[in-house]
């Protein structure tokens, strides 16, 4: 670990440890610019892990006239599938054909641009299904007799997150977590920055360039930390999620359309679940005490118990998330019309240094929206490097080591787990896939200490959190439980509450967000 003040002065701050701000610090440090990367809270604590969890072209932004937003999205699927084939999969979707809603011809031209607008080498392609002799109908309710299957993609949110910023502090960017940018000056060419960690200690840092990527606090940033005047605004559109028993054995997940035009999904989640989301409902006051309502939770269940058999209740839920999106003020009336595309804002140049404000944006077009961000800010700064994050694995996604050469992301993943079951027979089955999935590669880190170690709680052991720690910047016990893993949803309440009782043992008293904590490879 590093004290702050072992780099003051750098190239780029980003503030923001979201989707955004962590993409734009590893492409920045991958192209030999020194970085720091600041989050006032832990990583991916807000909009970045409150997602449906999808990796998606957005089917219903065709109907909104969004062709160049697909376009860009569908494209970035399969990027994104190959780089990190542990956190990421293809994952198929059935759209029952409900004869009140969008005609089917709608639908099937729909689905038709969808499968066109990019190239695909992954994915299949859409097809039309008779419900009543397929797996994904069997929990349907008879009226569904059609539904339309199609591709697109999962991904564990969070973890997408932390593994950007694990290669951004590989290639030499500084990560600070619980540390909030509390000022930001221009002083000609330079910035100066007053970080201030959660003990209450402040410090000075000197930029040559600053990127606002603080997602939904994007416009307050500019107001209050750096006092300038906000040329855009944002619809701050509120989207919430629940979680219930799974309500299906296979794994295909749904669309479902509504009568009030918008869709949400039911899809598997954690082996054990399904996520049904999400909602659009404007959102006022303070972002981070976003919170799901009595009356989101009625709508998600009451639209899902329209397609299901067995109506979805409320009681049911055993967990729920809600997340604030950034979204480009267009005017748009409706808020589940407001567009998903993203607006780079760089200003300065001529002998002040450059400002950087990422307007928007969506998870599934993260890297492509750094890539443009690195772009601009390498030549504002008279440091044009060549892009490079396409086609290279995100941490634990190079699974070559252990499989040779890559085939199919999916099927990679697969030999993968065999492979790691060879290795460690004597692991549980579920145990062996949970690692694989969150770590891909990097298990062999995680295991550098000589195996698992002592039994903590229900699938979880000393070594995994012990490495949680060292490289992943984690500090509390939900840090683990709800961003790193999602065992929250598999303990009891004593099971999260000794893995509390041990994080705060072994973490407490260390200066926890004034240090860098260096993501060893």
């Amino acid at each position: 670990m590093t004290n702050i003040n072992a780099r003051s002065e750098v190239d780029v701050a980003v503030i923001g440890g979201g989707i955004n701000g962590a993409g734009i610090a590893r492409d920045l440090a991958g192209r030999g610019l020194s970085v720091l990367l600041c989050e006032k809270d832990d990583l991916a604590s807000h909009t970045s892990s409150a997602s449906t969890k999808l990796i998606h072209g957005g089917l219903r932004y065709l109907e909104h006239m969004e062709f160049a937003l697909v376009r860009k999205a569908l494209a970035e699927r399969e990027v994104l599938l190959r780089s990190a084939p542990h956190i990421m999969r293809p994952l198929r979707f059935v759209m029952p054909h409900d004869p009140g809603m969008r005609p089917a011809w709608l639908v099937r031209l729909g689905l038709f641009l969808y499968d066109h607008l990019a190239r695909r080498e992954v994915l299949p392609g859409s097809t039309t299904v008779a419900l009543r002799e397929h797996e994904a109908g069997a929990p349907l309710k008879p009226r569904l007799r059609t539904g339309f299957v199609y591709s697109d993609g999962w991904v564990d949110d969070a973890r997408l997150v932390v593994l950007n910023a694990i290669d951004a502090a590989h290639r030499g960017a500084t990560v600070l977590t619980r540390c909030a940018c509390i000022d930001a000056r221009r002083d000609g060419a330079r910035w100066r920055l007053r970080l201030r960690d959660d003990l209450g200690g402040v410090r000075e840092v000197v930029a040559r360039a600053l990127v606002n990527a603080t997602g939904p606090w994007a416009a307050q940033f500019l107001g209050e930390q750096l006092q300038r005047p906000r040329h855009r605004a944002l619809r701050l559109i509120k989207g919430s999620h629940v979680v219930v028993p799974k309500l299906f054995d296979h794994e295909y997940a749904y669309i479902f359309q509504n009568p009030d035009k918008r869709i949400i999904f039911a899809v598997p989640y954690e082996s054990a679940f399904t996520l049904i989301g999400t909602t659009d409902v404007e959102h006022h006051g303070d972002v981070g005490a976003a919170r799901i309502d009595a009356g989101e939770v009625d709508y998600l269940c009451t639209q899902a118990s329209r397609y299901f058999e067995r109506p979805v209740r409320a009681a049911e839920a055993v967990w729920s998330y809600s997340g604030v999106r950034p979204l480009l003020d267009d005017a748009a009336g409706d808020p589940s019309a407001v567009t998903r595309d993203y607006e780079l804002e760089l200003e300065g140049g001529h002998g002040a240094a450059p400002l950087l404000t990422v307007w928007g944006g969506k998870i599934t077009t993260f890297r492509r929206l750094a890539e443009e961000a690195a772009d601009g800010l390498t030549a504002a700064l008279g440091q044009r490097r060549h892009a490079w994050t396409r086609g290279v694995p995100l941490p634990g996604g190079d699974l070559g080591p252990w499989i040779g050469a890559a085939q199919r992301p999916d099927l990679d993943f697969q030999r993968f787990v065999d492979a790691l079951a060879e290795r460690h027979p004597q692991w549980p089955a579920a145990l062996r896939l949970r690692l694989a999935r969150s770590y891909g590669a990097r298990v062999e880190v995680l295991l550098s200490s000589g195996g698992l170690g002592r039994l903590v709680a229900p699938g979880l052991h000393e070594a995994e959190l012990h490495y949680l720690h060292t490289h992943e910047w984690a500090r509390t016990a939900d840090d683990v439980l709800w961003r790193r893993t999602k065992l929250g949803l598999h303990l009891d309440a004593a099971g999260r509450a000794t893995v509390d009782d041990w994080c705060r043992r072994h973490w407490t008293g260390q200066a926890r967000a004034a240090v860098e904590s260096v993501a060893h490879v």
